[in-house]
């Protein structure tokens, strides 16, 4: 019988801009979050779960935002 977890695991095509790739990448890595990012390859990231997804859309945030929306996300926390 499968495990709960192992039936979670998706693995998803990241679109990000080639240049940002590996910034993202190493975010991620930082993160622990399995991904890879082979050369002249899309970013692949593995999510097992609601926290990993709120991770991955946070680190995409900051490099997808306009400059403007992140300074008011900021403000609005401080």
């Amino acid at each position: 019988m499968k495990s709960f977890s192992s039936e979670l695991e998706v693995k998803h095509v990241i679109e990000v801009n080639w240049a940002d790739r590996w910034q993202v990448y190493q975010r991620l890595r930082e993160l622990d979050i399995p991904c890879w990012c082979e050369t002249n390859q899309p970013l692949t990231v593995q999510i097992d779960n609601a926290y990993t997804a709120i991770q991955l859309w946070s680190v995409m945030r900051q490099f997808t935002a306009p400059r403007q929306a992140l300074i008011w996300a900021l403000e609005l926390c401080w």
